[in-house]
């Protein structure tokens, strides 16, 4: 038996009440799981993992496993009385009108929009951030029964072309497409088995950095361990095999990314472990920001997993960097490429 109270100024009321059962708390029975007899030996140590089956997501054991859940569930779901009534207001709360910020490339605006209750957003482009524009990009349309989601997207510093990545039914794995901002037409580019990093292009837009994993082998490829993430450079309108390989971390385990600074001077490359907050950074030097060369010297200017570094931006040589190196809140300092030695880091936040 269960006691509460409610107070009424002045007055205390104590009373006692004995719940009564919801039709949605009805007794609910699962199906059955099958213990399989696999036990991994971790230096001398048994570890029994008996449900190891239902990591082969293609066996029609586990797909009938699923199901079978799936009927717990949503038989357990349609029971709740309220359940209309809380889909009804919160689709009313979220259908509204939204609009992400708007940035430029070459002569062209670029923004987001979404109407109220669409699943993803639109991409429009425009030539005047006072008119709508037109229909870029709609990731809505991308697939029949709406797995496949926009991940990623770069539009060239010409505005002349669109780098736009997806990924189907919640994978980590990323195909990169190219657009033509013109025509909104998909050009023959696409580039598979990316994972983890963006694009990024060059002042030049003839092409952009991007990462990838080599190819998995074997049977079931989407669940094979990733090792040797790579940086590469696509040019447009080639295929992803002429790519040319600009830096193999020399860790297996290490991930790389690649982003250009505003000026197109540098590629500053970030390289991590695992969800490890502390990264290391080197940079390329492309050169001639209108001819850039992609192969250009690379400075390993943090080469220790030491803290977290984060490139804000650069005014010539020098580096704007957030970092908690020495500064367990945080600080804002200046490296010049010309003198990185930490002594000649300068603190300015």
């Amino acid at each position: 038996m269960s006691r509460w109270s409610r107070f009424i100024p002045g007055v205390l009321l104590v009373t006692s009440f004995v719940p009564q059962p919801l039709p949605s708390q009805q007794a609910v029975t699962y199906p059955p799981t099958l213990r399989g007899n696999v036990v991994d030996d971790y230096h001398g140590v048994r570890v029994a993992d008996p449900f190891r089956w239902l990591e082969d997501t293609e066996s029609r054991e586990t797909a009938a496993w699923v199901e079978a859940q799936n009927r717990v569930t949503f038989g357990y779901l349609e029971r709740l009385r309220d359940r209309e009534r809380f889909r009804a207001r919160l689709t009313d709360l979220w259908n509204y009108e939204r609009f992400g910020l708007p940035f430029r490339e070459g002569p062209h605006w670029f923004y987001t929009y979404n109407s109220g209750l669409q699943n993803q957003s639109v991409l429009y482009v425009t030539d005047s951030p006072a008119e709508r524009g037109r229909v870029l990009l709609d990731p809505n349309t991308l697939s029949a029964d709406g797995t496949v989601a926009l991940t990623a997207l770069a539009v060239s510093p010409d505005g002349r072309y669109l780098a736009y990545g997806t990924a189907q039914s919640g994978s980590d794995w990323q195909q990169f497409h190219v657009r033509d901002v013109a025509t909104g037409e998909d050009i023959v580019d696409t580039l598979r088995w990316v994972k983890f990093r963006g694009m990024s292009w060059p002042r030049d837009g003839r092409g952009f950095f991007y990462s990838t994993y080599p190819e998995p082998e074997g049977g079931n490829r989407l669940l094979a361990v990733n090792k040797h993430h790579l940086l590469y450079y696509h040019r447009v309108g080639t295929p992803q095999a002429d790519d040319p390989l600009v830096f193999a971390p020399e860790d297996p385990d290490w991930f790389v990314g690649a982003g250009v600074t505003d000026d197109g001077r540098y590629a500053i490359m970030i390289l991590g472990e695992g969800t490890d907050p502390r990264n290391r950074v080197y940079v390329i030097d492309l050169g001639d920001p209108a001819a850039p060369r992609v192969d250009g010297p690379i400075t390993k200017l943090l080469d220790a997993f030491d803290a977290s570094y984060r490139v804000l931006g650069n005014d010539g040589t020098r580096l704007y960097v957030q970092t908690d190196h020495d500064a367990p809140r945080q600080r804002i300092i200046a490296i010049d490429l010309a003198q990185p030695a930490p002594a000649s880091w300068r603190t300015l936040v």
